[in-house]
């Protein structure tokens, strides 16, 4: 199965660490200092297509240990499609 994180982002569904909503956790300091850290190393990719990111996708990768894409689904979006198996 795969996930449609918007733009032309499809990623395989067993890679998806965790779903996360980018203002509720954005607060958090710790949180914070996760995605500067993963900007730093590179590991941040824009699927959101420019627009406004509501939502962060925390992904294994087989070259790094993690990759974060940026999306500009809600996250109760991304669970929808997740769910239904259904690339829309």
């Amino acid at each position: 199965m795969y996930l449609h994180l918007g733009q032309n982002e499809i990623i395989p569904q067993r890679r998806v660490i965790g779903i996360f909503d980018l203002d509720k956790c954005s607060y958090e300091k710790r949180t914070r200092d996760y995605l500067a850290a993963a900007e730093k190393e590179g590991v941040v990719l824009d699927a959101a297509g420019g627009n406004l990111p509501r939502s962060f996708v925390v992904c294994d990768h087989p070259y790094h240990e993690q990759i974060v894409y940026l999306s500009q689904l809600s996250p109760a979006a991304l669970r929808k499609r997740a769910e239904s198996g259904k690339l829309e």
